[in-house]
């Protein structure tokens, strides 16, 4: 089975940053109990414009699946948009190389 990787990008609008942090902070506890993710690691950018990059990895679809899947995840979804400038930008990744 092939390791998933995700790496999400949220831009925050204006007086938002302090909101979208949060909620990504909650995130973070839930989905790396679950049984399936690797990985699960929150970023600020260094650049003058805020925004957060969650970089995350699974044991392969079905445990991303089951992620998305989870209450903290809908939750997570429902509440964030209302805070961004733009839509979450994901790519997903399939591991080539992950040098372990």
């Amino acid at each position: 089975m092939t390791d998933i990787s995700v790496v999400a990008t949220f831009t925050p609008k204006q007086g938002q940053e302090s909101a979208v942090e949060g909620i990504l902070r909650g995130m973070i506890g839930p989905t790396r109990k679950e049984p399936g993710c690797l990985r699960y690691e929150l970023y600020a950018s260094a650049d003058p414009e805020p925004q957060f990059v969650l970089i995350e990895a699974y044991a392969g679809q079905p445990a991303l699946e089951a992620h998305r899947a989870t209450d903290h995840y809908k939750s997570y979804r429902g509440r964030i948009g209302e805070a961004l400038k733009e839509p979450i930008k994901v790519v997903v990744l399939n591991t080539i190389d992950a040098g372990n």
